[in-house]
């Protein structure tokens, strides 16, 4: 099979450990450990290839990527030391609404620190390396930049994989505008392998489908790496809020009232890097009106945990785009997005992806 061109906006540690992965898995031939699919429709991940990318930070910017992705403040494991050496350059991209002010009051080890570089003309970029499909890793709440690149998508016919919580996959007005142009787009805010989202899904789920009353329940996350110091500022996490909340309720026969349900992130804790630690509670009654109480608590390396998702993402748009299939695809967006367009049980939404892989349906 052909390549996968694709480019990245924000070289943190989710592109890291994308990158990392994509050289892991490419010589892996025998067991594979930690992928949903080795092979979507002929394409392997050594099929896929970072072609450009995009970044704000004077350390990451002029770079060859496979230099960047280790760049300060990036913090998360290293999986794979030997990344190919490549002619791709980090572009300087637009900071708009991307970097959040309170940023400034933290060492330069944790924090941005904003190159002098003029932003270059992305949608030229975007068409002179031939991209195929961009993928958001900004940080939460870059709500105006994720449009931006969104559009430089539309007026360069490329796809889009959100990765983020700002809506734009499960928008009407953007899904039209892709529709429109026939670009395949997924979205929105990407789930985990086994992460605090699908954990918390899958157990209120249990509890509804085995007649538990849950009462309250809240799922709070603690973490070290630069999203988790961005999110400090709580004025971006309104998308985000909405996009876990929604997620776990969606799971529900009927859901809960807002002030019984609690998720979202809680602290930022330097020491703790790129590892993220959760933390579930569920409250609820049983037979009789017994009380029950679960108490869960995860700790998972937090960008490793979702590259897998991404993987299978970027095969299934590739896909998408090679059968001319133009739109949000709801199949892949519902299996690996927290955010997608129609929510979807998760082993329907497997099930979904499943047929679209045997092109038995086109979404």
């Amino acid at each position: 099979m052909g390549e996968i061109r694709i480019g990245i906006v924000g070289v943190g540690n989710c592109a890291s450990s994308l990158i990392q992965g994509i050289s892991y898995y490419s010589k892996k031939k025998d067991e594979v450990i930690g992928l949903m699919h080795y092979e979507i429709c002929g394409y392997t991940p050594k099929n896929i290839k970072v072609v450009a990318a995009f970044d704000v930070d004077r350390r990451k910017v002029g770079r060859p990527v496979e230099e960047a992705i280790f760049a300060n403040p990036n913090c998360t494991k290293t999986i794979e030391k030997d990344v190919p050496a490549s002619d791709v350059l980090v572009s300087m991209g637009h900071v708009l609404d991307g970097i959040s002010p309170h940023m400034k009051n933290y060492p330069e080890n944790r924090t941005f620190v904003l190159s002098d570089k003029e932003p270059e003309d992305v949608i030229s970029v975007l068409k002179e390396k031939n991209v195929e499909i961009l993928v958001n890793y900004l940080p939460v709440g870059s709500e105006e930049a994720s449009r931006f690149y969104a559009n430089c998508c539309l007026e360069s016919g490329v796809s889009l994989i959100n990765c983020i919580p700002v809506f734009i996959a499960s928008d009407k007005e953007w899904i039209k505008r892709f529709e429109e142009k026939n670009i395949p787009i997924v979205g929105d805010d990407v789930k985990s392998q086994i992460g605090a989202t699908i954990i918390h899904r899958s157990l209120v789920k249990l509890f509804d489908d085995r007649g538990v009353k849950i009462d309250r329940t809240y799922q709070l996350n603690t973490g070290g790496n630069t999203d988790f110091l961005n999110m400090l500022n709580r004025d971006r996490l309104v998308s985000k809020k909405i996009s876990k909340t929604e997620a776990v309720q969606s799971s529900l026969n009927m859901p809960m009232l807002s002030e019984d349900i609690h998720i979202g992130p809680s602290d930022y804790v330097p020491w703790q890097n790129d590892n993220k630690v959760c933390f579930i509670r569920i409250e609820g009654r049983i037979f009789g009106d017994v009380p029950i109480n679960l108490e869960l608590r995860l700790s998972v390396e937090d960008s490793p945990n979702s590259a897998g998702c991404m993987i299978d993402a970027i095969r299934c748009c590739k896909v998408a785009r090679d059968r001319e299939i133009g739109g949000v695809l709801e199949s892949i967006s519902a299996y690996t997005m927290k955010h997608p367009f129609n929510q979807f049980p998760d082993n329907e939404a497997r099930e979904m992806v499943e047929a679209f892989i045997r092109g038995e349906r086109e979404r």
